[in-house]
C-alpha cells in the first residue's frame, strides 16, 4: 500500500493554462474519476467567459472568483458547560480554498436545465463580480461571524 499524501504535494499544473488551482478546482469538480470530462467543462467554461469578458484573462476571471468566495471567518461550534455556541473563527488557508471551491462547485449543481460548463462560466463571472450564489454563502458566513462575536472569548 503506497503512502498517502495530500493533494498538495501531488498536484501538478493543469495542462492548458499550467495553474495548479485550476488543476485543485478541476480534480474537485470531477465525478467517478473522470477527469477528461470535468477538464473538458472547465475549459469549455473558461472560453465562455473569454466569448463574454472578451477584454479580460479568463484564467485571471477564475482565479479572481476564487479569490472573491473565499471566507476569511466562520462559525464553529463549541460546547461550553452544557450549552453549544457558534464561536468565529480565522480560516486558515487550504480551507478557504477548498470551501470557495466547494461552493462555487455546489452553487453550479444546484442550478438545473443548463449543461454544466454553461452553469459554471455564469457562477464564476457573477463570483468575479463579486454576486451569485457561492459569494452569497460566503457574506451569509461573514455575517454569521458578525453576529456571534461576542462568543469570540470561547474561540480555542
Amino acid at each position: 500500500m503506497g503512502k498517502i499524501t495530500a493533494s498538495k504535494e501531488k498536484l501538478g499544473p493543469d495542462p492548458k493554462f499550467g495553474s495548479v488551482l485550476a488543476s485543485k478546482f478541476i480534480n474537485s469538480m470531477m465525478w467517478n474519476g473522470k477527469k477528461s470530462v470535468s477538464q473538458r467543462i472547465f475549459y469549455d467554461a473558461l472560453d465562455i467567459i473569454k466569448e463574454k469578458l472578451p477584454d479580460k484573462d479568463p484564467l485571471e476571471v477564475f482565479t479572481t472568483a476564487v479569490e472573491n468566495v473565499k471566507p476569511n471567518i466562520e462559525v464553529r461550534s463549541k460546547r461550553v458547560g452544557g450549552a453549544s455556541y457558534q464561536v468565529p473563527m480565522q480560516v486558515n488557508r487550504n480551507r478557504q480554498l477548498s470551501l470557495a471551491i466547494r461552493w462555487i462547485l455546489a452553487a453550479c449543481r444546484e442550478k438545473k436545465g443548463r449543461p454544466m460548463h454553461e452553469k459554471l462560466a455564469a457562477e464564476l463571472i457573477a463570483a468575479y463580480n463579486r454576486e451569485g450564489v457561492a459569494y452569497t454563502k460566503r457574506e451569509n458566513v461573514h455575517r454569521m461571524a458578525d453576529a456571534n462575536k461576542a462568543f469570540a472569548h470561547f474561540a480555542w
